[in-house]
């Protein structure tokens, strides 16, 4: 049931928004923003199950999916781009209204996932799942990457 509702989630933002452009973006590493953003919906669900919290699922899938949604290439050279840590989330936030009618919930998963990078933290318990499953993933995204190399040869 909440596989069948993240894959139509995935579908309507792709369809009735720009969420399809995160497909080719790089987000950490080799991994695209759009498969960061699934990866974040479904650890933050996984939590959320696993502490057992009453949440709004939807609206936790919905601000996961589209916490990232800044729509640009992090890694170009750009002087905007400088400080993107601090200033995607807003950007995210904005380009996410223009496209859709967001929850007061999922506004804040948007906005505060970069805590404590951005030092207003989250007010809603989606938005604390979606903040420590980001941190998470990137994490992985980043550094298993890296130690590759260390774990082929521990075999041979």
């Amino acid at each position: 049931q909440e596989r069948f509702l993240l894959r139509s989630l995935i579908a309507n933002l792709e369809e009735n928004g720009r969420l399809a452009q995160t497909r080719t973006a790089t987000q950490h590493g080799s991994t695209t923003v759009f498969a960061h953003c699934v990866k974040v919906a479904c650890f933050s669900l996984f939590l959320a199950n696993k502490l057992h919290l009453t949440v709004d699922v939807r609206a936790l899938l919905r601000g996961a999916l589209l916490h990232d949604y800044f729509l640009y290439d992090w890694h170009e050279k750009n002087a905007g781009h400088r400080f993107h840590g601090f200033t995607h989330p807003g950007t995210a936030l904005k380009n996410a209204q223009e496209d859709f009618r967001l929850t007061p919930v999922e506004q804040n998963i948007i906005a505060r996932h970069m805590f404590p990078l951005c030092p207003i933290p989250p007010r809603c318990r989606e938005a604390w799942l979606v903040c420590v499953a980001d941190k998470y993933c990137a994490l992985l995204e980043t550094v298993a990457p890296l130690l590759k190399p260390f774990f082929s040869r521990a075999r041979s």
